[in-house]
């Protein structure tokens, strides 16, 4: 057997442990491992290349800023910025029709900017929003599914861990993904709010309303959301401005974060230890998936598997934007059965060199600052789309009264309103790099 075959064969084995139910982070360890010591075809090269490449892996400098950001997360959802976010975003918004929802999806988009992870925002927010949903009338299947489209945005507005990953595999700058994110996010925020405005006309009994707030109360609301501007703006805008790097950012961001939470009455001694504990447990499985990636990946490289799909894409003679289509596609398809991380580390370093080979009438770098927020979105949709969206069974968990297949009904229409933004920033890339400069 050839390396080209080797390299082949490789992907319907890691297929079939994948759909065994293995943690994905061990079947690419294994696959990884069984075809490096196939292909290297001794045991000391293969020991060495193992030696090499575990060490190369994890003495990046660049990986130390995931548990920073997830620091960060875990300290904002204790200090209570979550509520704070949800009361002003409801007072100004809830005496609407599906009001509550829409301040539902603002205060996500709100907390993503601090949070960096689509679960732990849909985690936190529904325990936020979800009463106040149920409280006002708002249908079972209705408030689910928006709580699960709202989480989404914590890996697209920046910061977030999965751009981080990708300028890691891309070798791009983390400052202008971030920057480049940004746009996307908030177009995907007034995409929901839109879809919401239009179920509530479509359904009107899936929502109820709320007395109108006097406008001396909004404001007290909005000003109690400073913590958040203070952070978004110190780590985002700290990053862009060169005081600091993307690590040093998420260091100052996380000991903000943890001295607001300090401050708020809510960060004792249990908590914080609570919290590097989830910290650590969430970067070791990270990490965990990341190393399986990194041997599968070097696998890959060996067996010259993506350049040869790379040259024979290219060969087909097919148009730029119908082979990026079909890579949407697949992205589409299969992050409804992966999870998003898993999806990125596995991917990226085979499609990424077939997308660089590819004439869009752009430099290098704007083709991968596009497509790498073009694979977020799509990446993000799966989180929603049944069957498996990840994002839709843990709001679930949380309210069990309501059965899925209301929630399955209900996020469709979240599911549109993403496709149809894929579809524009695919038409239109200067949405997502105007900002570059």
């Amino acid at each position: 057997m050839t390396m080209l075959e080797l390299g082949y064969v490789s992907f319907p084995v890691l297929l079939i442990m994948i759909f065994l139910r293995a943690p994905i982070g061990l079947a690419m360890l294994l696959c990884g491992i069984g075809g490096l010591y196939f292909a290297m075809g001794g045991t000391s090269m293969f020991m060495a290349k193992l030696k090499t490449e575990t060490y190369s892996t994890f003495s990046s400098y660049s990986l130390t800023i995931i548990p920073m950001f997830l620091l960060m997360g875990q300290f904002a959802t204790l200090s209570g910025m979550s509520s704070a976010l949800f009361k002003a975003a409801e007072s100004w918004l809830g005496h609407r029709k599906g009001g509550v929802a829409m301040a539902a999806v603002g205060a996500c988009a709100g907390f993503g900017a601090i949070c960096g992870s689509s679960l732990a925002t849909a985690a936190t927010m529904s325990r936020v929003a979800l009463p106040e949903l149920r409280r006002y009338g708002y249908s079972g299947g209705f408030s689910t599914a928006t709580l699960a489209a709202g989480g989404t945005l914590g890996i697209l507005i920046p910061p977030s861990v999965i751009l981080v990953i990708y300028a890691i595999l891309t070798e791009q700058n983390i400052a202008k993904l971030f920057l480049a994110a940004f746009v996307p996010g908030i177009l995907a925020a007034l995409g929901y709010i839109i879809t919401i405005s239009i179920y509530v006309r479509m359904y009107p009994d899936a929502a109820g309303t709320r007395e109108a707030i006097p406008y001396p109360e909004r404001v007290r609301a909005l000003l109690d959301v400073w913590p958040v501007l203070l952070v978004f703006g110190l780590v985002v805008g700290g990053i862009y401005l060169g005081w600091f790097t993307p690590t040093e950012g998420a260091a100052v961001g996380a000991a903000g974060t943890g001295l607001i939470a300090l401050i708020s009455g809510n960060l004792n001694w249990q908590v914080f230890v609570e919290s590097i504990i989830a910290t650590a447990s969430s970067t070791a499985m990270i990490f965990f998936i990341v190393l399986g990636a990194g041997l599968y990946n070097s696998f890959l490289a060996l067996t010259q598997v993506p350049q040869e799909l790379s040259g024979w894409v290219v060969g087909l003679g097919l148009s730029p934007w119908m082979v990026l289509c079909l890579i949407l596609v697949f992205y589409l398809i299969f992050g409804c059965l992966m999870d998003s991380l898993s999806m990125i580390l596995l991917t990226i370093p085979i499609f990424f060199p077939v997308i660089s080979a590819l004439d869009f009438g752009m430099s290098p770098e704007h083709v991968a600052i596009w497509f790498g927020i073009l694979v977020l979105i799509v990446v993000e949709v799966g989180l929603i789309t049944p069957p498996v969206g990840m994002n839709l069974f843990i709001i679930n968990a949380m309210d069990r009264s309501t059965p899925m297949t209301q929630t399955y009904k209900a996020v469709m229409w979240f599911v549109t309103s993403d496709i149809i933004r894929v579809m524009i920033l695919v038409l239109f890339p200067a949405i997502t790099l105007f900002l570059i400069p």
